[in-house]
């Protein structure tokens, strides 16, 4: 049977996979740091976060925020931390100034689980956290600037597991070193639409082209007029692949479209931030 490439899919022997090995990698550690996309600050959060994570206290990084507008982003970081009721922090790979915010809010919220061991006679260890997230929202370069100043592989724990490998950040803190998928369950075809967006979305599941001009048609007034201004594309041609790819002389053998080529240009251009700082997310009210 033909797949509906309008449609973007999930398989869910992989959600079932990637759901068991998170659940394994949460029983080891007492708080987790959530990491979102801050052009999607609201759709690349997981609905049922709180089902997957239980009772562990996450920290919410808004990562990539170097591709935002910071004014634009300061609502939904409210907006976040209202829902949650934990801190949220805008961040990015490139930056290392949030570094002790972040792993100072991290040992703040594993300090009830380390109390609750201590009074059951354990002695005090360093809090344990994991990095989770939906694929491609940055949690390696979290991992990454976490563990750049620290080289203290520590290795499997007695009694933990012997296979996960973790990293001494300071002596607060150990960060295991694997990060956590969590799993695309996802039926809300639009919210698909935005992960694919920023590559949150194997491009095995998706057309390029429909995915583009599915880009060009949700952007508000004032990012299509970045994008016509980027592309050099006049007010008086409709924002489309082909109207672009005639602009920028992306033509096939013969003169037609190259429809592909531009497509996979604008999502580049798109999510390396040279169009414009972009968050496709809007707030309810």
């Amino acid at each position: 049977m033909k797949k509906d490439k309008t449609h973007i899919h999930w398989y869910p022997g992989h959600i079932a996979k990637a759901e068991k090995k998170l659940k394994e990698q949460l029983s080891l550690v007492d708080a987790v740091i959530e990491v979102l996309d801050a052009r999607l600050p609201i759709s690349s959060c997981y609905d049922n976060i709180t089902g997957l994570l239980g009772q562990k206290p996450r920290l919410i990084l808004l990562n990539k925020s170097d591709l935002v507008n910071q004014n634009e982003l300061k609502p939904f970081i409210d907006k976040l931390a209202e829902m949650t009721g934990y801190p949220v922090i805008p961040t990015d790979a490139k930056n290392s100034k949030d570094l002790n915010n972040i792993v100072n809010k991290a040992v703040e919220l594993s300090e009830p689980r380390i109390q609750a061991l201590m009074t059951k006679g354990l002695l005090r260890r360093p809090a344990r956290v994991m990095v989770v997230g939906l694929p491609n929202v940055g949690k390696s370069s979290i991992i990454n600037k976490l563990t750049r100043s620290s080289k203290t592989k520590i290795g499997a724990k007695a009694g933990v597991t012997r296979q996960q490998q973790w990293v001494r950040i300071n002596p607060k803190l150990e960060l295991l070193d694997t990060p956590g998928i969590i799993p695309m369950k996802q039926e809300d075809q639009e919210r698909a639409k935005k992960l694919a967006f920023v590559n949150s979305v194997s491009e095995n599941a998706y057309s390029n082209e429909i995915v583009a001009q599915e880009l060009l048609g949700i952007l508000t007034d004032e990012q299509a007029k970045t994008l016509r201004e980027f592309y050099k594309l006049p007010e008086d041609k409709e924002l489309n692949i082909d109207n672009i790819s005639l602009e920028r002389n992306w033509l096939l053998t013969g003169g037609s479209t190259d429809r592909e080529r531009t497509s996979v240009y604008i999502l580049r251009d798109f999510r390396e931030g040279k169009i414009g700082k972009f968050i496709l997310d809007k707030l309810e009210g």
